[in-house]
């Protein structure tokens, strides 16, 4: 649970209203988590004040597969029903230092375990993974990242850097 409280902020599930909005329409109902075939929604916990009770994603535990199931059964605005590739989570970005592919072993998990593989992630000419703008930052390329720490830092949509 440390992803939850780093500087980044709360990763929020597809199709999440922008955080104001997000925390005002939540009715808190949980039905988000019901439906969650790879447990990847949790709420926030009472220690998270506005956002107690509202979904997130915490990557390095279970991240977003994009089975855009929670959007389908939020019965606010809260999550709204958006393509996959549309969803907006946030972004990857590979940190080459230390990026074993970036570094000499050619690894290259994050670009097989991609759900939008050769769209959000692609590889380039030397095989190093390269997130494009594509990328809904569902964070399965920071789940399976093999480097410690990881090689790939997701920054929620909303936040900088």
């Amino acid at each position: 649970m440390s992803f939850l409280f780093d500087r980044s902020g709360l990763l929020r599930p597809p199709g999440a209203a922008d955080e104001a909005d997000l925390v005002g329409s939540c009715i808190r109902c949980a039905r988000c988590v019901e439906v969650r075939p790879y447990q990847s929604i949790r709420l926030g916990p009472i220690t998270a004040l506005r956002s107690y009770g509202t979904p997130f994603i915490d990557p390095l535990g279970s991240p977003c597969y994009l089975c855009m199931r929670c959007p389908e059964v939020c019965p606010t605005s809260a999550l709204t029903v958006v393509p996959a590739v549309e969803s907006a989570m946030g972004t990857a970005r590979v940190i080459e230092e230390s990026c074993y592919s970036w570094t000499g072993t050619v690894c290259n998990q994050c670009y097989r375990s991609c759900p939008l593989k050769g769209t959000a992630i692609d590889l380039d000419d030397l095989l190093q993974p390269v997130v494009t703008e594509a990328c809904v930052g569902c964070g399965v390329c920071l789940h399976v990242c093999p480097t410690e720490p990881r090689s790939i830092h997701l920054v929620p949509r909303g936040e900088t850097s």
